[in-house]
């Protein structure tokens, strides 16, 4: 079983990624609970809903992962909570430190910021400058932890050509 994170800023066609590979490939995919998480929340978000979105994110991947065939694609995963709280509120949480050393993932495409910004009433950071800095924390985060990252870009299916790809040339090392 493979595992591959689709990580990287908000608006940077993660899972219109996740989607495009989960149909290639005939599998499951974990959705973004923040998404479902936030819809429902009839006020503003606080760091403590970030955290609840980490576990409710690991719960979900933990729930579809045996269910999964060959690969399992996860449209983000907890090191976007790990930024976002960094990010947002300056803060650092133990448990999704914890889960971002532990949880393994044998590929992260990093979506690049070299997308348009969709404007959506989740997100919030469409200055280049906030994008760029969020980019740079997710190439520092996955380099510290030693993560196999690839960065993703280019237009929606030179991304997925990519990922595609790297998908493959992945599967066919581990055949070795």
């Amino acid at each position: 079983m493979l595992k591959i994170a689709i990580t990287g800023p908000e608006s940077t066609g993660k899972t219109t990624l996740t989607r495009q590979l989960a149909a290639h490939y005939r599998t499951l995919w974990v959705p973004e609970y923040a998404r479902f998480y936030l819809m429902q929340l009839d006020r503003p978000y606080t760091h403590q809903d970030v955290i609840t979105i980490a576990k409710g994110q690991a719960q979900w991947e933990d729930e579809l992962r045996p269910l999964s065939n060959h690969l399992l694609f996860c449209d983000t995963d907890l090191i976007v909570a790990k930024i976002w709280l960094q990010f947002k509120y300056n803060l650092v949480n133990e448990w999704i430190e914890t889960q971002v050393r532990s949880r393994h993932y044998d590929l992260h495409l990093l979506c690049d910021i070299d997308l348009p910004w969709s404007p959506d009433p989740l997100r919030e950071h469409p200055e280049l400058r906030d994008r760029q800095e969020l980019l740079q924390l997710y190439k520092t985060t996955l380099t510290s932890l030693g993560a196999n990252f690839v960065l993703i870009n280019g237009n929606e299916q030179e991304r997925l050509t990519q990922a595609i790809l790297l998908v493959e040339h992945l599967q066919a090392s581990l055949k070795q």
